[in-house]
C-alpha cells in the first residue's frame, strides 16, 4: 500500500519496481506533460507525441523491476522519449504517408526561391554540425556519409579498427543530433534523416 505522505521520487520508484500501480500512476502524472511537450517539439504532431509518451511509460512498466532508484528517473524518461522521437522521425522520413502527414503540412514552399533558401539553411546547419566534430571524427563521418563507405572500408583506409570507427560514428551522431534537434525546424530535421545524415 502506498503511504499517503511519502511521495518522494525515490520512494515511488522503489514501489514501482515492486509493481505498485499507484506509484506508477503518480510518476506518470508527474512527468507526462513535460515528456509530451518535449516529444511534440521534435515530432510536431500531437497524436504521435501522445503515442510516444504512452510507449515510454509502457517501457518503464515492463522494465520496472530493473529500475534503479538512485539514478535520475527524470533523465531516464527524457532519454527514452528523445530516442523514441528520433526513431519516429527516421521512420517518418522513409514513409511516404507519414512524410506527407507531418513534413509537408509544416512546409509552405510557394516558389523555387523558398526551396533554395531551405537548402541554404540546411547547408549552414550541416556546416555548423560538422564544425563541432574533432578532425578525426569529421574525417570518419564524411567518409561514411558523403563517400558512402562502409565501416570496414573506413577502418582499412585509415588503418584503425572497425570498433574505433563505430565508436567515433556513434559519438559524432550524438553531437549532430543534439545540434539538429535544438534547431526545432521539422523540415530541416526531416531532410537530415532523408539524406541519411542521422
Amino acid at each position: 500500500m502506498l503511504h499517503k505522505v511519502d511521495n518522494s521520487e525515490n520512494f515511488l520508484i522503489k514501489e514501482l519496481s515492486k509493481g505498485n500501480n499507484k506509484a506508477f500512476r503518480k510518476l506518470f502524472d508527474r512527468y507526462r506533460n513535460d515528456l509530451y511537450k518535449y516529444s511534440l517539439s521534435m515530432v510536431h504532431s500531437k497524436s504521435y507525441a501522445e503515442e510516444i509518451v504512452q510507449d515510454v511509460f509502457m517501457k518503464v512498466w515492463v522494465k520496472r523491476a530493473s529500475l534503479n532508484s538512485e539514478l535520475s528517473f527524470k533523465s531516464y524518461l527524457f532519454t527514452i522519449t528523445r530516442n523514441n522521437s528520433i526513431k519516429f522521425l527516421k521512420k517518418a522520413a522513409n514513409n511516404k504517408k507519414l512524410c506527407e502527414e507531418i513534413f509537408y503540412k509544416t512546409q509552405k514552399f510557394s516558389n523555387p526561391t523558398d526551396l533554395h533558401i531551405r537548402e541554404s539553411e540546411l547547408d549552414l546547419l550541416k556546416q555548423k554540425a560538422l564544425d563541432r566534430l574533432s578532425p578525426k571524427r569529421r574525417i570518419i563521418f564524411e567518409m561514411s556519409r558523403n563517400e558512402n563507405k562502409s565501416y570496414e572500408e573506413i577502418a582499412e583506409e585509415l588503418n584503425i579498427s572497425i570498433s574505433t570507427v563505430r565508436n567515433q560514428m556513434s559519438k559524432s551522431l550524438e553531437i549532430l543530433r543534439d545540434i539538429i534537434l535544438k534547431n526545432k525546424d521539422i523540415g530541416l530535421i526531416f531532410l537530415f534523416f532523408y539524406q541519411g545524415w542521422l
